[in-house]
């Protein structure tokens, strides 16, 4: 990653001091640029980044095209997103101090993105060490600026793609002036309220698996199935199809298709939601994880379900399941 620019204000309701810097962060200095490589990375790859599209009088469009467009200086730009916050959070009903870090950053593919970052902060105890009288003494005192920690997921935040002008954004709602709103997509962006891929990918694979035990199937094949044609889907085109996934998946159970199919349409799944590719990577898309009633855990890559080579589920007559796994070559103690 490549941080092009980076500047950070100070947004205090304890003290009623807001503090709006004038100039970037000292990305030379090593926790500096630790911290905020860390808290940028972990925002763009978030697999629950849920996607909007920026409204046509988006004001912060217009400016954020200007500012690509070398019309707009970057502290500038940052200032009048720091006191739009100011403004808006000072309004809240739960007043919390909030620094909003500003970053212009190219990602490891290269690609360029503008951050907005909320870093909400903590209340944490610290030790305070006094030399009264020439004998030194240690002390316990509440410090109420405490940043979040690198590994530490942040609720709100938005990026936006120079490109394209993609919006992947989080946030939660505030009660501001007495109204429930999401400050982020309906204040600042001005974006549509999209869905995350995460929360697509996790409906289908809750759906799929209570239509298979409504209707008498194997739930772990069921999901199995699915989350192998998701990671097929994306692989070729980096969208989440659905409808086309359970037609690729349960084409030989009509029953099971139609139901499924009914109660996507039902819970108004979307047909199509753009996804990357490194989230159907990850280890809970690709994999099956089961536990049985007797303790036993067994994880097994998604596209094995169905091929009794590897693994096969047999329902016995007396209504319990045998789980065979076949043709292993060694095993592991993990």
């Amino acid at each position: 990653m490549k941080i092009n620019h980076a500047v950070l204000h100070v947004l205090d309701f304890d003290s009623a001091v807001n503090v709006f810097s004038q100039r970037e962060l000292a990305l030379d200095t090593r926790a500096v640029r630790s911290f905020v490589t860390k808290h940028l990375a972990r925002a763009r790859t978030a697999a629950d980044n849920r996607r909007g599209t920026f409204a046509p009088e988006s004001t912060f469009a217009g400016e954020l095209k200007r500012y690509f467009f070398g019309e707009r200086e970057f502290i500038d730009l940052s200032l009048d997103i720091a006191e739009f916050f100011a403004q808006e959070l000072a309004r809240a009903d739960k007043l919390e101090s909030t620094d909003v870090l500003v970053a212009d950053f190219d990602d490891d593919d290269d690609v360029r993105w503008f951050a907005v970052l909320l870093l909400t902060s903590r209340m944490a105890f610290m030790h305070e060490v006094e030399n009264a009288s020439g004998a030194p003494a240690c002390d316990i005192a509440r410090h109420y600026a405490i940043l979040p920690s690198p590994s530490q997921k942040l609720t709100s935040y938005a990026l936006v793609r120079a490109s394209s002008f993609d919006v992947l954004y989080q946030d939660k709602q505030r009660s501001i002036a007495g109204e429930e709103r999401a400050v982020i997509p309906e204040g600042l962006l001005q974006c549509s309220a999209g869905v995350s891929s995460k929360q697509v990918m996790d409906a289908v694979t809750r759906i799929v698996a209570e239509v298979a035990e409504e209707h008498g199937a194997n739930a772990s094949v069921a999901v199995a199935a699915a989350k192998a044609a998701m990671v097929e889907a994306v692989e070729e085109d980096e969208e989440l199809p659905p409808w086309d996934i359970i037609d690729e998946a349960f084409e030989d159970e009509p029953v099971l298709h139609d139901a499924i199919k009914r109660t996507l349409e039902e819970e108004r799944v979307p047909e199509r939601v753009p996804v990357e590719r490194a989230q159907v990577q990850r280890a809970a898309v690709r994999n099956q994880k089961i536990r049985t009633d007797t303790g036993i855990e067994v994880t097994f890559p998604a596209e094995m379900a169905r091929n009794s080579e590897y693994i096969e589920f047999v329902n016995e007559p007396n209504g319990l399941i045998s789980i065979a796994l076949k043709n292993i070559g060694s095993i592991e103690n993990r």
